[in-house]
């Protein structure tokens, strides 16, 4: 039975349809995943341009690195900036190169775009807006500070629910850093936590100008439906656009959806040609080294040996991507291939539960241990958070048992003195490799948040090349290696108890975290 009927509903117009089975398109090898450019742009490239990174440390050096040598454009999509002494000093960065820009001759050629949540942005007395005034009050002409606020966070409910709480609505949660031609995927945010000891995932896609164009015009395109940061701290909406909670939401939301399928169409688009001359390229290529030696051979650009593809959840404007390839992927995952699926946040869609469940592949399953979760000693409500979880944890484990499934999906908890777990995403090893052929990184967390609140974006990252995949391999067994197996009497520690107010509110809330 094709997968696609399975997930029919999930169809809207704006996507593209397949009309047949992605399992049936490309079954050899990386290329069984060439059904994803039904949906979203391919873009080929050399393995040599990715870089797996590891640490909180070395991605907030690679940032300031980046930041510094940037020249034409520096555009930032986070969940928020902190307010802390690191990221004062990112701001100093930013500053320093667009001074410099401003300084060369003829005009300046550097612009800044960062876009932000506007709940999480502007919680606090000193917040992202006031970190960022400054560069919009110097360097008016050349940066822009686009915030986020969901449609559904409007009319009395935007009364009522305070600050902290009305972040539950929904949030711009994507996370991007972009730097000339340079791109960082990341889950991570711009804080210091992220910089220091919170655990997530990062890749570098060196040299990637389609890419780079590509996270370009999609954060242009969510920061033109977005509120514009002013000098004086004030917020407004671009001239003729729809307010996102002041205007009409049906209107602004298929405004939205327009702009970023606009984007991901063009690209899809531009790249299908591209890939049409290249073809073309190489055919005429190989008919002239047949004819004269290798005198051709030098003016080819050597074959892609790795694929991104840009995976978009965007469920308040309709779009549905993300979900779509996700559970397509856990749908195909064939006997003896292995998921290794990580969450900082383990509170998985019923759909996706159910694919892990009902399967033919081997899971492994990392998420956080009470005491690395980051919401482990807030006060008030939020401290209850992590014994939430413990009990989805539970009861997922339970079905886990009843199903008689130990041995095929396997719960594994982070555990680290002093840190905090904060990675994402995905590896899929295919039956009888020892290496992964597939990861998803990026800002997406499995959960309901995921895919019906927030808006989302991760890259699917497809390679044939052995060192790639080596490296993918070895950032996954560096999460696992920090790893303890979940077992029956996991549950019966003394920090696992669950009061029973949390049991009892956890299934009318777990939506909303």
């Amino acid at each position: 039975r094709s997968s696609w009927l399975l997930l029919a509903p999930l169809l809207t117009p704006p996507v593209p349809v397949i009309t047949a089975p992605p399992c049936s398109l490309c079954p050899e090898g990386a290329h069984r995943f060439q059904w994803i450019r039904n949906l979203v742009p391919e873009f080929g490239i050399s393995s040599s341009h990715v870089k797996v990174l590891s640490s909180p440390a070395e991605f907030y050096e690679l940032l300031k690195v980046q930041i510094k040598a940037a020249k034409q454009r520096v555009v930032m999509a986070s969940l928020y900036l902190g307010t802390g002494l690191l990221e004062q000093e990112l701001v100093y960065c930013l500053e320093e190169t667009l001074e410099k820009s401003l300084q060369a001759k003829g005009s300046p050629d550097l612009r800044v775009s960062i876009l932000l949540d506007y709940t999480r942005g502007s919680r606090g007395r000193k917040n992202s807006r006031t970190m960022l005034i400054p560069l919009l009050q110097r360097f008016p002409e050349q940066v822009r500070v686009s915030l986020f606020h969901t449609p559904n966070l409007r009319g009395l409910l935007r009364l009522l629910i305070p600050e902290r709480f009305n972040e539950t609505i929904g949030l711009q949660h994507i996370k991007v850093y972009l730097f000339d031609d340079n791109v960082i995927l990341s889950g991570a945010n711009l804080s210091d936590l992220y910089f220091t000891n919170r655990q997530d995932r990062y890749v570098l896609l060196r040299d990637s100008p389609e890419i780079a164009d590509f996270f370009t015009e999609l954060v242009d395109a969510i920061g033109d439906v977005s509120l514009q940061l002013q000098q004086d701290d004030t917020v407004q909406m671009m001239e003729g656009m729809v307010h996102p909670y002041q205007g009409d939401k049906v209107a602004y939301c298929e405004i939205a959806n327009r702009r970023v399928m606009e984007v991901i169409n063009s690209a899809r688009t531009r790249q299908e040609l591209l890939h049409a001359k290249t073809f073309h390229s190489s055919q005429t290529g190989s008919s002239l080294l047949s004819q004269q030696g290798s005198q051709a051979s030098g003016n080819l650009k050597p074959e892609p040996d790795t694929w991104i593809y840009p995976l978009i959840q965007m469920k308040p404007f309709g779009i549905q991507i993300d979900e779509m390839v996700t559970e397509t992927l856990l749908t195909e995952a064939e006997r003896d291939a292995r998921v290794y699926l990580t969450t900082g946040y383990f509170n998985l869609t019923q759909a996706y539960m159910d694919l892990i469940l009902g399967t033919r592949a081997e899971y492994r399953i990392l998420l956080a241990s009470p005491e690395v979760n980051g919401f482990f000693g807030a006060k008030g409500v939020a401290g209850a958070i992590p014994a939430a979880y413990v009990y989805i944890e539970h009861q997922f484990y339970s079905e886990v048992c009843y199903l008689q499934q130990q041995e095929r999906v396997q719960l594994q908890e982070y555990s680290r003195a002093g840190w905090t777990f904060h990675a994402k995403g995905l590896w899929l090893y295919l039956a009888g490799s020892d290496l992964p052929c597939l990861t998803l990184i990026g800002s997406p967390n499995f959960g309901y948040r995921s895919v019906h609140r927030d808006l989302e974006a991760q890259v699917a990252i497809v390679t044939e090349n052995k060192a790639l995949q080596q490296q993918l391999h070895q950032e996954q067994e560096q999460l696992y290696l920090c790893s303890g197996v979940v077992s029956t009497s996991t549950f019966e520690q003394p920090n696992r108890y669950v009061k029973l107010w949390v049991k009892l509110v956890t299934p009318l809330i777990k939506n909303f975290f």
